[in-house]
């Protein structure tokens, strides 16, 4: 490969934002390509303060804000369920004014069904047999069957038939992260919070080992061996009607708004301005004891949460924090391959002028890029971008409007149609649908866990996959409508019976070449193990957990 002039900058927070908000949010410690996710459960005795354990942790795990550190060895990110919060004895006020999504969790059975995970009271193929393994636990939303106290006072009203109760054999609180430089090091500090822990009455219910794998300039590759990570949204701050221009920098000076990737800092973090213009509402925590002003709680201001700007005797819990979503995502590596494999071979049997079919052809067809992040194009790939790397500044209605290299059903762009779902192929038809597209994006910060294949088309029967995990300030707008309005539907951009042909169940998928149109069965090569929706908080909302 020829030099490379330099690395593209990266956006940052301005320095009095990111002093509170969690280091995971600006950064995905790209440096520190080795780690743990400890999943834990809370079992202390109601005697024990809530805030005790998170207090203790603090002696061996230092949870990392957002200002970068001249030499960063180690980094941590926590983040809580709606049971775990309760857990912790966050009050009933408090746990009210989290948003619908988080409060009900990930298996409620609405939920479950738009994210394709469970229909009609059973799993479907897309999830490990025998159900996903762990979960928040969250009880169904059935005020008169009330499992525990503290759900009820903001359970949303249900009037139809009792809701199923979905319960998986693991329950997770919180949700640890530890990344490291070394294998041994993450092994090491994984035994002494490990200890600790155990000691508080919090265990490790789950854990997984994380791995990055970086190469040239950043780029790392999922167990299928594609580049990941890549096309992420980049966040700015509006001008008005409050000016946060310069909340968000680039290379020292306030971002401006990408014209592809841009979002305003509202779509990541709570309580600033999203993509409607409003400040993206979070959860909030009496200051007045029982209502009465005169009795003054003194945890928010020694926590140095602000008070709400909006309600009077109530602290801003949420500023600066996000919603996490968190799902463990089985990989069948060899089942992707020998499948492919097996469709390419019936291909050329029936098609003599298919010779360049392959299983790598299909392959980068179902990603929709060439292994090293290339977008498929109609003249092949996309050339790189002015640092050698996968250029993301492109528009599909614009560059292929007909998905001849990109097919429309591939990975990438149905997770992001950017402006191809256009119905007119005009300049304003083009910005207002990639204005719409761009008002659900995810900021990604998943890993990959378990071993490496040996040899892709044979299956060692090992586990692996990625630990999804996405920052997002709306989880229905924005993760909820990606999963079930373009990765899961089948009538997606002219498509008729047809899902996402990597995260999707068995099916068909249209590959269009001129001029003959491919079909291909895909199968199911991803499988849901567990996941839930956590709330992940500023530094000043942890400084207050710790003080339940």
């Amino acid at each position: 490969m020829n030099s490379i002039p330099g690395s593209p900058p990266n956006w940052k927070l301005a320095p009095s934002l990111a002093i509170d908000t969690q280091g995971i949010v600006a950064s995905g410690f790209g440096k520190l390509e080795t780690g743990r996710a400890l999943f834990l459960e809370f079992t202390w005795p109601a005697s024990v303060p809530g805030g005790a354990w998170l207090e203790a942790l603090q002696e061996s795990v230092t949870i990392t804000h957002g200002v970068p550190a001249a030499q960063q060895d180690r980094a941590a990110a926590i983040a809580f369920t709606g049971t775990g919060l309760g857990y912790m004895g966050l009050g009933e006020q408090a746990l009210a004014s989290f948003a619908r999504p988080f409060r009900e969790g990930m298996y409620q059975e609405d939920r479950m069904r738009r994210l394709g995970d469970r229909r009609k009271g059973a799993w479907q193929e897309s999830v490990i047999d025998g159900g996903p393994v762990w979960s928040a636990n969250t009880p169904p939303r059935d005020p008169a069957e009330g499992k525990l106290d503290w759900m009820l006072p903001y359970q949303v009203p249900h009037d139809g038939a009792p809701e199923e109760d979905i319960r998986t054999p693991l329950t997770v609180h919180a949700l640890l992260m530890l990344y490291t430089r070394t294998e041994e090091d993450s092994r090491l500090w994984r035994d002494d919070v490990v200890a600790l822990l155990a000691r508080h009455h919090v265990d490790v219910v789950r854990q997984l080992e994380l791995l990055l794998d970086v190469e040239h300039q950043g780029i790392s590759r999922e167990h299928l061996g594609f580049a990941d990570g890549l096309s992420q949204p980049a966040p700015y701050g509006l001008t008005v009607p409050k000016d946060e221009s310069g909340l968000v920098t680039l290379e020292g000076r306030p971002a401006a708004r990408d014209p592809v990737q841009g979002v305003p800092l509202g779509e990541v973090l709570i309580g600033y301005q999203n993509g409607h213009s409003e400040p993206a509402p979070g959860p909030v925590v009496p200051t007045w004891v029982g209502g009465d002003p005169s009795k003054i709680d003194p945890r928010p201001e020694q926590a140095k949460l602000p008070p709400h700007s909006l309600a009077e005797g109530f602290a801003d819990l949420g500023l600066n924090g996000s919603y996490l979503v968190v799902r463990e995502l089985k990989q069948d590596v060899a089942k992707f391959w020998t499948s492919l494999e097996e469709n390419a071979a019936r291909i050329r049997a029936q098609d003599p002028t298919a010779n360049h079919v392959n299983a790598e052809w299909i392959a980068e067809r179902v990603i929709g890029r060439g292994r090293d992040g290339h977008l498929l194009c109609p003249a092949g790939y996309r050339k790189p971008d002015r640092y050698g790397l996968p250029d993301n500044g492109f528009l599909f209605r614009s560059d292929d409007p007909h998905g001849v290299g990109c097919p429309p059903g591939s990975h990438v762009r149905r997770a992001n149609p950017r402006d191809a779902l256009a119905p007119k192929d005009d300049q304003e038809s083009r910005e207002t649908l990639l204005q719409a597209a761009n008002n659900h994006r995810i900021l990604r910060r998943g890993r990959k866990f378990g071993p490496k294949i040996a040899d892709p088309k044979v299956d060692d029967e090992r586990d692996r996959g990625l630990l999804f995990m996405c920052l997002n300030t709306d989880i229905a707008r924005q993760f909820e409508f990606v999963q079930q309005t373009w990765l899961l539907n089948p009538a997606f951009a002219t498509l008729f019976g047809e899902v996402d042909p990597l995260l999707g169940p068995a099916g068909p998928m249209t590959i269009r070449e001129k001029p003959l149109r491919r079909t291909v069965d895909v199968r199911t090569y991803v499988q849901l193990a567990g996941g839930d929706y956590f709330f992940l908080p500023s530094m000043a909302a942890l400084r207050y957990l710790a003080l339940l």
